[in-house]
């Protein structure tokens, strides 16, 4: 973390700066705002902290619950939702208080006596090191929590308003803000009561009922398995061996149980098949009463027995698989051809099982995909035609989590005597490891995200995929670190150059490149920056040298990599990288020692090009591709009084 650099901070660092519409915040809703984000669920969060670091951006979130949630259905975290954290700023606090998973214990009927359950696997959960970032279980209004606590402590002090449902939207073919949403108080003096909100964008974060989805005529695709489930949290006493690791447990009728322990070392989530549903059941099974669950668990662990002491939760839910036939306000025929207004996110247009652990964790990335881009459209970065990629690319990436969740749970309900190989169900599980952890995730070429033409240049960091982060050494202080970690959710693009085998200081493509990129007038840096703002307030540019940090001379760093921020000037000594004698970031991400790369990364840190350092033009062009040059960017900005 860095601060100090606009004066001596004495208070908690994380807390920043009131700026902008934070200054003198209204507590009243406004009339017009610039984004109006409608629920307050993961993806709703993560969008309004993401947004709040604008401080010239107005955005409110509206809640139909009184207050914060106590107690979330979702709890399965993934590592790349742990890596997001980290550039939210808390994913160290958070893990501190999750229960991790090491392994999956699988249990099947015993061959010698059938009613009997054994183990018969216990697979580590991360065998081959798919990331350094845990894989957690914790409860979702914690995940909330701490998200509200990264829009509170912005320059924006952006705060949740409690008690306000959205039950209408209109959207106007004009206007500065087009978006007309009818509230209703659900709590207090004024319950019942409705107002109008305008807005310039709408983000629909409000589940699977959604009244935005529906009044920008969305249509979920997809049906019903026709199996069900009965889920709950219990504190109980039992002499089932592995209560605390998590399970997948088959019986031999054909009953299966998802056990997932819970934070804190007492508390488990047992997901608990309860069969086929009818087709003329009418919504009978879920009715099903707490004690027909517990008595199914019993049957299904037998010969263990499970005493439940108490159930903070539970509910029975029928498996359904949807996704709705477009993310945003323009229909399928009329895309390209105007910008969006609204969008949904999360539940509102991906429905699916909780036994995949998915849910929670890609309403995220929906959330923090639309977000930053409407911070940059906002803000005169971007042109508005950025707003179009968010369906474009999240679409597809809820489809595949449909696919994958409809295999799971096809396998997960399966009769063993019914799977051709007895091993089926933990060899699928490890096999999709790294979708699990949400790392499948890969973005096609469009504005922002290259051709990769030059991959064979970074073969680890794959165009369109996540940002993989290594150990590196701090050149200046010698500190080993991960190279990604150090980007915030700030809303910058990270542009990362790997230096050929030249040291610094000397004549190489590094320092070719370096120089136009702080001179030229065709570099992306000065194209691109505002006249008197920080030199990395748009482009975060950062170097990593072969040699080791003893062998890297700062003083003779290109200036680019240390530029002087702040009212003080002062000196970033936090871009200039080496390779760790121990990890070698080099050969373990396939990047060319001859050439070195450049790697562009994208401020939701998926990798958007690779390119070698003498591909200057093709560097300009992609960034104009995504930015607006900065007397354009700073011609579209809107005056904040304007904005509050």
């Amino acid at each position: 973390m860095q601060f100090h650099h606009h004066g001596y901070v004495t208070h908690d660092p994380r807390i920043q700066p009131a700026a902008g519409v934070g200054i003198d915040r209204p507590a009243e809703l406004p009339d017009e705002v610039d984004v109006l984000i409608v629920g307050s669920g993961p993806a709703g969060m993560i969008a309004a902290a993401q947004l709040a670091q604008f401080p010239d951006i107005t955005t409110r979130v509206v809640e139909r619950r009184p207050g914060r949630l106590e107690m979330g259905q979702a709890d399965g975290i993934q590592s790349r939702s742990v890596e997001t954290f980290q550039a939210f700023g808390f994913a160290e606090r958070i893990t501190a208080e999750a229960y991790r998973i090491v392994e999956t214990c699988f249990w099947k009927p015993d061959p010698d006596e059938p009613r009997n359950i054994v183990r018969t696997a216990r697979p580590a959960d991360d065998p081959t090191g798919i990331s350094e970032f845990p894989h957690l279980i914790v409860n979702q209004a914690r995940v909330l929590d701490y998200f509200a606590e990264v829009a509170a402590s912005s320059p924006t002090r952006l705060t949740p308003d409690y008690g306000l449902e959205a039950v209408g939207v209109e959207i106007a073919e004009s206007g500065d803000h087009p978006v007309t949403v009818t509230l209703r108080h659900t709590a207090g003096p004024r319950a019942g009561e409705e107002r109008t909100v305008r807005a310039r964008y709408v983000i629909g974060c409000d589940g699977a009922h959604s009244t935005v989805r529906q009044a920008i005529g969305c249509h979920p695709v997809g049906d019903k398995a026709n199996h069900a489930w009965g889920v709950m949290d219990v504190l109980a006493v039992t002499d089932f061996p592995d209560v605390r690791t998590k399970c997948v447990i088959q019986s031999h009728d054909g009953g299966s149980i998802l056990l997932i322990p819970r934070e804190g070392g007492f508390l488990a989530r047992w997901y608990v098949d309860l069969g086929v549903v009818p087709p003329d059941d009418g919504g009978a099974i879920r009715r099903t009463p707490l004690s027909e669950i517990i008595e199914r668990a019993n049957q299904i662990i037998h010969p263990y027995t499970l005493d439940v002491r108490d159930v903070p939760w539970h509910s029975v839910y029928e498996v359904g698989h949807r996704v709705t036939d477009r993310f945003d306000d323009v229909p399928v025929e009329l895309a390209g051809t105007r910008t969006p207004r609204v969008f949904i996110t999360g539940d509102a247009c991906h429905t699916h099982s909780a036994k995949a652990g998915q849910g929670m964790n890609v309403s995220m990335q929906d959330g923090w995909n639309i977000a930053w881009k409407l911070a940059h459209v906002l803000t005169g970065r971007a042109p508005e035609s950025l707003l179009a990629t968010y369906s474009a690319e999240r679409q597809v990436v809820a489809q595949n989590l449909i696919d994958f969740d409809r295999q799971w749970s096809s396998l997960m309900a399966a009769k063993p005597d019914e799977l051709e190989d007895p091993s089926i169900l933990e060899d699928f599980y490890v096999r999709s490891t790294e979708f699990y952890f949400g790392f499948m995730t890969q973005y096609a070429p469009s504005m922002i995200v290259g051709e990769a033409t030059h991959q064979d240049l970074a073969t680890g960091f794959p165009v369109g995929k996540r940002f993989k982060s290594a150990p590196v050494e701090r050149v200046a202080d010698g500190n080993p670190v991960h190279l990604g970690h150090h980007a915030r959710a700030d809303g910058r693009w990270r542009v990362y150059a790997f230096a050929d085998a030249a040291p610094a200081g000397e004549d190489s493509a590094l320092a070719a490149w370096a120089e136009w990129l702080g001179t030229s007038p065709e570099s992306p840096l000065l194209r691109h920056t505002p006249e008197g703002a920080d030199p990395d307030s748009v482009l975060d540019v950062k170097v990593v040298y072969q040699q080791d940090h003893t062998g890297v001379d700062i003083g003779k760093v290109p200036p680019v990599f240390l530029p002087r921020v702040g009212p003080f000037g002062l000196v970033d000594y936090e871009k200039v990288y080496a390779t760790d004698p121990h990890a070698d970031i080099f050969d373990l991400r396939g990047i060319d020692r001859a050439s070195g790369a450049v790697v562009v990364v994208r401020p939701d840190q998926y990798v958007a090009h690779v390119l070698p350092l003498t591909a200057t033009d093709e560097l300009t062009a992609f960034f104009a591709q995504n930015h607006l040059p900065a007397s354009a960017a700073q011609a579209a900005r809107q005056p904040v009084k304007e904005l509050a």
